[in-house]
Formats: structure tokens, C-alpha cells, sequence
């Protein structure tokens, strides 16, 4: 008797084979212009892979033979209306599903799930390829996958300083993100108008860099001014991400401090919320311009890249002044370092809290401080990134949200 194991991969192979074969079941039209494969064909190429899989070497090698000539067949039958081979390649991979799902179940019904969305969007994706994607986005996506994939794998990741806190490879991530974070706010624009995709872009952004993503925004206004007000505000937006990535580290690291910390927390996420309310009532009645009338590339690899070695060269001024007062002076290395990074000064105070070296109250102004200046760096860069006029509308913002953390600092 077989195990329950066998059946369940089984039953997903053949749900992989109807699934694909729904898909191509649709797509193969009719008439004599109609496919060769379709729902019945899938389903039993599906179980064919399975069962073959349980008979072992053999069966797999002659049943997989099998299919390939199928295939074969089926292009040769229908090369000359359709040269297409995407039925025949779908029938291959199904194949191969087939006997994955024998092994790896799950992961045999998520790519199933994978490859008829692929089939299904047919149409989609041709159109975004060929009438939306344009000649410099389709370059500009090469070279970040280069840099991903070519680039990353060749950098030493070790620090490379004396006071060990500049590696290469974590620099180049860093550069990385800016790049993705400017790709992927286009897209956002492209797929859900200016002023919605700008604030997808501030607060999903923020979650990766919030100062790298004010940094984007401001590069991109400075290239479109009719936008600045919108940009600013989803600049702003982009801090909710770092309160409540704040909120996430100080909790995980020593809770005390994060009780602490509550009210200013709190506070801060609450003002963000209400500029960009007020700012979005501003902007009701102002015609954002339509995402395709804007101009510029996708990324720009060289501000990406001077982001990149000014966040080196605080790190390195912050690492130096650490080395030579310690801890003594807490409270200025840790506003040192906000300007770099906010988090990982939190993070670096509350584990001082955890192991008992300082007190959930005392650390208190030191995490204010690091708050002040990472915040004080991103309006810097957004008056550098992008131009007078968009930093002037996105420093009130951020004071506000300095100021009601400090207020809750105080009176919480």
C-alpha cells in the first residue's frame, strides 16, 4: 500500500498538470488554428512524471524521452501558424513538476502556481516589454542586475579599516538599495499614478533606507519640479517606517527600553501621520503630472554612489570618536552615529541597556540624539539630493516629528 506521502505528491502533480492545463486549455483556440495540448494532455504529462518517478531510473528516463518527443511532434505540427514554443516548453517543465512533486511537494505546487501565472500574463507581459518598457529603463535594469550578480559575489566581505566598520560588499548593498529603491519608485509611479506611487515609494522605502529613499525622492524631484510637494510628503511618510523599525529593534534588543520609549515613538509616527495628512489637503487641488510626461532614468548610479561615501565617511568619523572616548561619552558618539545610521545606534544602546552597562532612563537623550542628527543628515541630503525647493518642503516635517519625540521624551 502506498504511504500517505505518495498520494498527497500524487495529488499535486496532477493539480499542477490541470492547473497548467486550464491555462493552455484557454490559449490554444480553435478551429485549425487550435494547440495540440491542452488540460487533458498536461494533466496526464503531470502523472506521467509522478508515476515515473516511483518506477525509478528507467521509467524516468523513458517516459521523460517521451515527452521531449511530444513535444517535438507538437512544434513540428503547428510551427508554421504558431513558432512559438511555449506549449512545448510548458509541457517539458510540467513533466519535470510531476516528478518534483514526488519529492518536494511544496515546492513542486508553488512553482506550478509560478509557471501558469507566467502563461496567464502572456499578454501583459508582452505589452509592458514592448510599448511600456522603454530602451533606457531596460538598461538601467541590466545594470543593476550586473551589479547584483557580477559585482556583490567579487567584493571581500570583511572590513577593510582600522576601526572595523567599512566593508566593501555591505557598502555595495547599500548602493544597491538606493538604485532598487529609485527603480522601484518608478515602477511604482508607472503602475499607480504620480501621487499614489510616490507614497508607496516613501513608506515601502523607508523600510529599507529611510534616508536613502528621501535621498531618491529628492533626485527625482529635482528632475521634476512639479512634483516636489509630493515627493517631499512621501519623503516625510518614509519615517513611519524608521519609528517603527526603531520600535521593532529596541523591543527585540531590551524591552525596558522600548516602554521607555513608548510615548516619544508614539509621538513621533502620530506627527509624521499628520504633515502628510495636512500636506496631502495642501496638494488636493495641485495636477500631478502624468508618471509617463516624467523624465529621468530609472536610477542614477553615480548620486547612488556619492550616498554611498558620505554614509562611509560618517561611519568612519563615528567609529574613530568611539575608539577614543568609549562609552564616556555615550551620549556624543551615539548622535555621531545617528547620522549614519539611527538603527544601528538604537540597536547599539539597547543591548548597553540589556547587559546592564546603563539604565532604560539613562540612554534615553542618547537615543533623542541619534534621532536628531540621522534626522538632521536627511534633510542635508534632501536639501543636496534635491534642491532648495523640495528641501524647504520636507524640513518642517521632519522637525515636527523631532520635536514630538522630544516632547514625549520629556513629559512621557
Amino acid at each position: 500500500m502506498l504511504p500517505m506521502s505518495a498520494w498527497q505528491g500524487l495529488a499535486v502533480a496532477l493539480g499542477i498538470g490541470l492547473l497548467v492545463g486550464v491555462e493552455r486549455e484557454r490559449s490554444k483556440g480553435d478551429g485549425e488554428r487550435r494547440a495540440t495540448a491542452g488540460i487533458r494532455t498536461f494533466a496526464l504529462v503531470a502523472l506521467a512524471g509522478a508515476v515515473a518517478q516511483m518506477l525509478g531510473g528507467i521509467a524516468l528516463a523513458v517516459v521523460g524521452a517521451f515527452v521531449a518527443l511530444a513535444a517535438l511532434a507538437s512544434w513540428r505540427w503547428t510551427r508554421t501558424r504558431d513558432p512559438g514554443l511555449t506549449t512545448e516548453a510548458a509541457m517539458v517543465v510540467v513533466f519535470l513538476l510531476g516528478v518534483l512533486a514526488m519529492r518536494e511537494i511544496v515546492l513542486a505546487a508553488a512553482l506550478g502556481v509560478v509557471v501558469t501565472v507566467l502563461l496567464a500574463a502572456k499578454t501583459r507581459m508582452h505589452r509592458f516589454v514592448r510599448h511600456v518598457l522603454s530602451e533606457q529603463e531596460l538598461h538601467d535594469g541590466l545594470l543593476l542586475a550586473a551589479g547584483a550578480a557580477v559585482v556583490l559575489p567579487l567584493l571581500p566581505d570583511r572590513t577593510v579599516d582600522p576601526w572595523q566598520v567599512l566593508n566593501p560588499r555591505q557598502l555595495w548593498i547599500l548602493a544597491l538599495l538606493v538604485m532598487g529603491i529609485n527603480a522601484a519608485g518608478h515602477v511604482a509611479l508607472r503602475m499607480f499614478g504620480t501621487r499614489t506611487g510616490l507614497l508607496v515609494t516613501g513608506v515601502a522605502g523607508g523600510f529599507v533606507s529611510s534616508t536613502a529613499t528621501i535621498a531618491s525622492l529628492g533626485m527625482r524631484a529635482r528632475r521634476n519640479p512639479a512634483i516636489r510637494l509630493a515627493s517631499a510628503s512621501a519623503g516625510v511618510l518614509s519615517n513611519l517606517s524608521t519609528v517603527i523599525q526603531l520600535a521593532i529593534i529596541l523591543g527585540a534588543f531590551a524591552p525596558a527600553l522600548l516602554l521607555r520609549l513608548a510615548w516619544p515613538l508614539a509621538a513621533a509616527g502620530v506627527a509624521v501621520l499628520v504633515f502628510a495628512l495636512v500636506s496631502g489637503w495642501r496638494s488636493r487641488g495641485e495636477t500631478m503630472p502624468e508618471a509617463a510626461s516624467l523624465v529621468g532614468r530609472a536610477f542614477e548610479p553615480k548620486h547612488a554612489l556619492l550616498f554611498v561615501a558620505v554614509v562611509a565617511t560618517v561611519m568612519t568619523i563615528s567609529a574613530a570618536a568611539h575608539a577614543r572616548w568609549g562609552h564616556a561619552a555615550l551620549e556624543w558618539t551615539m548622535a555621531f552615529s545617528g547620522l549614519a545610521d539611527v538603527h544601528a545606534a538604537a540597536a547599539t544602546a539597547a543591548q548597553l541597556v540589556a547587559v546592564g552597562r546603563v539604565g532604560a532612563d539613562e540612554v534615553g537623550v542618547a537615543v533623542l540624539l541619534a534621532f536628531a542628527t540621522n534626522s538632521l543628515m536627511k534633510v542635508v541630503l534632501a536639501f543636496v539630493t534635491g534642491g532648495r525647493g523640495y528641501g524647504l518642503r520636507l524640513l518642517p516635517g521632519v522637525a515636527a516629528m523631532v520635536a514630538a519625540f522630544t516632547a514625549g521624551l520629556a513629559f512621557g
